[in-house]
């Protein structure tokens, strides 16, 4: 039986001080996805807010930054498009990297905009 009484919502605040972009990442995603919750559903989207502090004290090491490339194809011939993460760090800043990482952690459907909207990184 299900109920239909809204759950109250609910903010989780992630310390990224010393911790790798990936570990912080996937934690954040688990509780955008809302599989902390009793109230999880697969189909709906919870009022949970993810707080991400200290992300600018994240453990990057120079191998990561250097070595790991985003790549975007605009759709025209020749046009696909690379950046470091050092190049996105120093263009868009940490929180960007940080996003983008968690935003390729959550499924591809219509639930992944609102998701994304409730993640809030500070550096």
């Amino acid at each position: 039986m299900t109920s239909n009484t809204k759950p109250a919502p609910t903010i989780y605040t992630i310390d990224a001080t010393d911790r790798t972009i990936g570990r912080v990442a996937s934690e954040a995603a688990h509780a955008l996805l809302g599989k902390r919750s009793v109230h999880f559903t697969k189909n709906q989207t919870l009022p949970i807010k993810v707080t991400i502090n200290n992300a600018a004290k994240l453990h990057l090491p120079s191998r990561r930054t250097k070595g790991k490339i985003y790549t975007h194809y605009t759709g025209y011939p020749g046009g696909l498009r690379e950046m470091s993460m050092e190049e996105m760090i120093a263009k868009k800043g940490i929180a960007d990297v940080v996003k983008k990482t968690v935003d390729g952690m959550i499924p591809r459907n219509k639930l992944r905009a609102p998701r994304m909207k409730n993640l809030i990184v500070n550096e």
